[in-house]
Formats: C-alpha cells, sequence, structure tokens
C-alpha cells in the first residue's frame, strides 16, 4: 500500500530535513566549505552545495518537480532565457514583474531575443502571439496588476504549437496553483517573496519536471554563476517552515482589506481576483485554490495623492518588494522600469500578518493625514 500524500502545508514543515539517526540534528547544517576532496560529484562550490540541497529538496516536494536555487529571482528568469537560441521570439505579458520587463526589453534591444509582448489575460491574443514562438513566460496573476492567464488553455494551446512554457509563480505559489501539474516546463519562484518571508534574504529558484532540462539549468548556473550563499539558503528554509501559515493568513487579511478599500471614498478601483465583483475573478476561480494575499488599488485623487498615503503610514512600511510577514506597500510607478500600463495612480499593497483591524486604522489615517 503506498504512503498517503502529504499536503503542501505538512510538506513545507517536514521535507528538506536530514535523515533520521540517533542524536542527529532535526535541521540542516550550514555548509560553508568552497572546495571538496577529489572524487566526488561535486568538485567545487559553484557546482553545488548540502544547504542549497536540502532548500531545492523542500521546493521540489511543493512544486513537484526538480529544483535549483539561485542568487536572486532575476538570476532564476536569466538562466531560463538563456536556454534559448539568439533571436528566439518569447511571448510575455505587456505588464508584470518589472525586473523581468527590463530584462526582457534589454534582451529586445539587442537582438538577443524578440519578444512579442501581449495582454497576458487575452488568451486568443496570447495564442495568436505563440504562432512560430520558442517560447511563452507566464506571470499570473500578474506584479502589479493582478490580471490573472487562463494558464490550463495557454499551456494546452503551447503544447499544440510546440512552445516551452515557463511560469513565475511567485505570487500564487504552490498553495494556489501548481504549473508543472498544468504542463508547464519551467516554474520560477523570488524565493526571497513568501517562501523566505522575513525579508531579509535575496533568491530565487526553478522548478522542472524534465532531467535533462534540469540539468541544462544547473550547467547555466555553473557556468554564469549565479549561486545563493549557503547561509542565505538556510534562511530560506527556515522561512519556508512557517509559508503556510503566514500565507493563509496574509491572505485572510488582503481579502477582508480589499472589500474594505472598495469602499472608501478615496479609492476609484480595487484589483484582486478574490472580489466577485473583480474582472479576473471568475476566471482565477476556475482553477486557482485561492487569491493571493497582494492586492492593488487605485487612488482617486491621483499620483501625488497615493505618494503622500504611502508616506504616510505609520504600521504599514512604505518599502518595494513583497510576501513578508510584514505589510508593505508603495506606488508602483515611482520605479522608471515599471510598465507605462501601471496606472501612476496605482499603490500595490503587500498584505502581511498582522492585526487586520490595526491595518485598517493605518489605511484610513494614511488616507486621512494626506
Amino acid at each position: 500500500m503506498s504512503e498517503p500524500k502529504l499536503s503542501p502545508e505538512t510538506i513545507a514543515i517536514s521535507a528538506g530535513r536530514p535523515p533520521i539517526t540517533k542524536d542527529g540534528s532535526l535541521n540542516p547544517n550550514i555548509s560553508l566549505s568552497s572546495t571538496f576532496h577529489a572524487g566526488g560529484e561535486l568538485g567545487y562550490g559553484r557546482s553545488g552545495n548540502e544547504t542549497w540541497s536540502a532548500l531545492e529538496s523542500a521546493i521540489s516536494e511543493l512544486e513537484g518537480g526538480q529544483t535549483l536555487a539561485f542568487a536572486s529571482g532575476n538570476a532564476a528568469i536569466s538562466a531560463v532565457f538563456h536556454l534559448l537560441p539568439i533571436g528566439a521570439p518569447v511571448v510575455a505579458s505587456d505588464q508584470g514583474y518589472s525586473g523581468c520587463m527590463a530584462m526582457l526589453h534589454s534582451f529586445q534591444e539587442s537582438g538577443r531575443l524578440e519578444v512579442r509582448f501581449v495582454d497576458i489575460a487575452n488568451t486568443d491574443a496570447v495564442i495568436a502571439a505563440m504562432n512560430g514562438a520558442a517560447f511563452l513566460w507566464l506571470e499570473s496573476p500578474t506584479n502589479p496588476g493582478l490580471e490573472v492567464a487562463d494558464m490550463p488553455t495557454l499551456i494546452v494551446a503551447a503544447r499544440n504549437l510546440s512552445v516551452g512554457v515557463g511560469v513565475d509563480n511567485t505570487f500564487a505559489t504552490p498553495l494556489i496553483q501548481n504549473p508543472l501539474a498544468m504542463g508547464a516546463d519551467i516554474v520560477m519562484h523570488s524565493v526571497t517573496k513568501y517562501f523566505a518571508g522575513h525579508s531579509d534574504v535575496i533568491m530565487g529558484s526553478l522548478s522542472t519536471k524534465m532531467p535533462a532540462l534540469h540539468s541544462r539549468l544547473h550547467e547555466i548556473r555553473k557556468i554564469h554563476g549565479g549561486i545563493p550563499g549557503p547561509y542565505e539558503a538556510w534562511l530560506a528554509l527556515r522561512g519556508l517552515r512557517t509559508f503556510p501559515l503566514r500565507f493563509e493568513k496574509a491572505q485572510e487579511n488582503a481579502l477582508e482589506l480589499a472589500k474594505r478599500l472598495s469602499k472608501h471614498p478615496g479609492v476609484s478601483r480595487v484589483r484582486y481576483p478574490g472580489l466577485p465583483e473583480d474582472s479576473q475573478h471568475d476566471r482565477a476561480k476556475s482553477f486557482m485554490r485561492g487569491f493571493g494575499a497582494v492586492v492593488s488599488f487605485e487612488v482617486k485623487d491621483g499620483p501625488e495623492k497615493a505618494e503622500r498615503i504611502c508616506e504616510n503610514s505609520k504600521l504599514i512600511t512604505h518599502a518595494t518588494s513583497l510576501g513578508g510577514i510584514e505589510s508593505l506597500w508603495e506606488r508602483r510607478r515611482r520605479w522608471p522600469a515599471e510598465s507605462t500600463l501601471t496606472p501612476e495612480n496605482l499603490i500595490r499593497f503587500s498584505v502581511g500578518c498582522e492585526n487586520v483591524e490595526d491595518l485598517w486604522r493605518d489605511v484610513e489615517q494614511a488616507f486621512a493625514n494626506s
């Protein structure tokens, strides 16, 4: 009789542990060696590390594929695009994570890739753009517009067109969706965000079910040097232990705050797929198991007012990033690399695990004092 499959909540706590031995450590050690005796598989510290392996093992079990840890989310994304030949056509969202968009624009300008930017929520447009393409890069929900791609339909369409598929699953996490199980080739995470969860680590990861693809990505990581530090990997794994608890609480808070913001007189629009009136709600509900912990909203009185609101918060931290245990917000267009399709007055609110009433009082006072 086979062992029952563990839930993600249990996997996050139990995976990546050392073998059980008498008086053995419950947690993996931090391996600080860059040099190894000859005769083994590693050879040198750029090829592997025991602490990376523990983290990679845990993420592998959550995403259902072999995982490689990288120095950052951007390093992981770069490794994916380095799989492609010069000039390869790539389909990607016309609004999404600014680091990825800046990278794609630079590849396009240099001729490294031919990038076809599309509205990722427009399924027909995405499928049309995939004709003759080599790769589809999906980010869903998008950052910060929270547009939802019809992932099951698009992945099947990509398969039929012999187009590879990579998915940035940072916002949704494996608690909400599992792209590899849908047929995607690669799943990327900014481990910095929900997995590590404490705003103290920069790291990324890639997961795939294909051993040959894993080997190619491993070689790219080794050659290009996008390796994580062992201490950072240890911190990320420690953060992963509480990831389901943090995410569920943050998601619960996000839904409540989205409901209240939608009724606030100073807000012209709330973007959150968990709201029944949101344009993305029905699609998200059809295949996602939740709606995430990021709420984006547009301030009625314009970008200057939005900026002042972020500056006047006392509990919510005015900072970039997301996915930490603490709440963060910012006006995204303050960054030059942000997509021009993102409204100037949009605030991205990464909702944390604080008491929801405390958060709402801070929202109200920030509006009132701005």
